[in-house]
């Protein structure tokens, strides 16, 4: 075993990068966690080691069994899994509830679907103190906690009430909403003084941190922001900590490689073979209100109605993440995008030709690369979103650089991508019909020198450049300042670990 290095990285997050379920005969089964956490985090914590912290995706309590599934399926890791457990009213109230009906739909400007129950709020409050107690336990005071997204703000306030002094820094995956759509939000104050209690609050574009600074300077008293750059310097009372911009990002490295194994080329083969002579637009999306997904099908509707030499020579692969089937708004949703693909299909197919594939389900990690690797259009169109990775990943996997990425003006990536993409306003149908109509029509010379530029800049900011200025600006560290671990395990290999205890 190798020694416990002196400071740590604790990732903390709402979700385990893996899920625990019970199976057939009552065993433990296993599955990778899914979203852009996951991702996106799992390639550090690959290398350096540390705890993560979230739930285990059970109601099973916490006790001696679920202790040693996690520590046998991590033991030459270096790295450990600890759960948080959550009982059925924490899942209603505080991850249904104020999480995904509050917090969710303000941070989107969608500030009509929410439902301000004040029930909510002390489920909130309760599970983030269970977070904090099991943070406690399991750190040290030279560790650094890192914590993550919009379930978790109040963290670092309840470490503080448990009297941890270690230092903890906060990134917000979503965006950040205006100052007159935090406004709506009656906890506003709770929300604004449990964040400033982190070290450092980070957020993914520079548009978010602006909505922040106006928000703090507008409703909390005493503070003095100053600084310029990625990174500003905030004084509250006798406190300071730092407010940042860092794009989150993927490990370009691993999609690209990944990308160019046999199993993902004879996989995108076998897809052209089964749509001959069509150029295939994807879109892939988890099943929510904030994707935008009934206006892509519209514009996809509109495009083909206008641009009549598209039909029969495009096909749009629409993938549907399952994603909190348990909310009303999520299963009307998809009655309306199943409604949707229903009509185009019936007003359009021909012969040997269905325009759009919907597929409802997670892919297998080399599934997904395939599709990346065969479409020839990425078709993202978020209403709003923090980032976007899907993005990144296309690029990423976009070996042959012929692709075209068609990319929401609303979406993080934009920032950075917004010059070799084609952007498009979600809201504006006609538009977007003609993006992918300009899309089809682009010379070959133009997508590859867009896509080259697109998969240079993914390159050179990739997770590691992420996590290096996240750490920089916390500790004045690098990823390189923590140990790296010999005898590591990837995540993956976990489930095999798992189905023989």
């Amino acid at each position: 075993m190798n020694k416990i290095p002196e400071n740590r990285l604790i990732i903390v997050s709402n979700r385990l990068p893996i899920v625990l379920t019970r199976g057939k005969k009552d065993q433990w089964q296993l599955k990778r966690g899914t979203g852009g956490l996951v991702t996106a985090l799992a390639p550090v914590l690959r290398d350096r080691g540390g705890i993560w912290i979230g739930w285990p995706g059970t109601a099973a309590k916490h006790d001696v069994e679920m202790d040693k599934l996690l520590a046998s399926a991590t033991k030459d890791s270096g790295y450990t899994l600890k759960p948080v457990m959550l009982t059925a009213e924490d899942r209603s109230k505080y991850y249904r509830g104020f999480s995904n009906e509050v917090l969710w739909p303000l941070f989107h400007d969608l500030q009509s679907y929410c439902n301000f129950r004040p029930d909510y709020l002390f489920a909130y409050q309760r599970v983030n103190k269970k977070f904090a107690q099991v943070i406690a336990q399991n750190s040290r005071t030279d560790d650094f906690i890192w914590v993550h997204d919009y379930h978790l703000m109040g963290v670092a306030k309840a470490l503080r009430d448990l009297g941890s002094n270690s230092r903890s820094g906060f990134f917000l995956h979503t965006p950040f909403p205006s100052l007159d759509i935090f406004l709506k939000l009656p906890w506003r104050f709770h929300i604004l003084r449990a964040l400033l209690e982190y070290d450092l609050i980070g957020f993914q574009t520079l548009r978010d941190r602006r909505n922040f600074v106006q928000c703090v300077r507008t409703l909390v008293k005493d503070t003095n922001i100053f600084g310029r750059g990625q990174v500003l310097t905030l004084r509250f009372g006798n406190r300071k900590l730092r407010v940042g911009a860092f794009p989150i990002s993927i490990d370009f490295n691993e999609f690209a490689k990944l990308a160019k194994e046999k199993e993902v080329a004879n996989r995108a083969w076998y897809i052209h073979e089964d749509l001959p002579h069509q150029k295939i637009i994807l879109g892939v999306d988890r099943l929510d209100y904030t994707k935008g997904i009934p206006e892509k099908l519209k514009a996809f509707r509109n495009a083909l109605s206008r641009f009549p030499n598209l039909q029969e020579k495009v096909v749009l692969i629409q993938v549907l993440v399952p994603s909190r089937r348990g909310i009303p708004k999520y299963r009307d949703l998809k009655t309306e995008i199943e409604r949707l693909v229903g009509e185009i299909n019936g007003q359009f197919t021909r012969s040997g030709w269905v325009p759009i594939h919907y597929i409802f389900r997670s892919l297998e990690r080399k599934e997904l690369l395939a599709y990346y690797r065969t479409a020839e259009i990425a078709l993202l169109t978020p209403l709003k979103d923090g980032m976007n990775l899907v993005a990144k990943e296309y690029c990423a996997s976009n070996l042959e650089e012929n692709g075209v990425l068609i990319l929401s003006e609303f979406a993080g990536a934009t920032a950075q991508l917004q010059k070799s993409a084609l952007l498009v306003n979600p809201h504006d149908i006609e538009g977007m019909a003609e993006a992918i109509y300009q899309a089809f029509r682009m010379p070959q010379e133009e997508r590859r020198s867009r896509m080259k530029k697109l998969r240079q800049s993914i390159r050179k900011y990739n997770i590691f450049w992420w996590v290096n200025c996240f750490l920089q600006a916390a500790i004045a560290k690098r990823l390189d300042n923590f140990p790296v671990l010999a005898d590591y395990v990837p995540i993956d290999e976990i489930t095999d670990k798992i189905e023989r205890v």
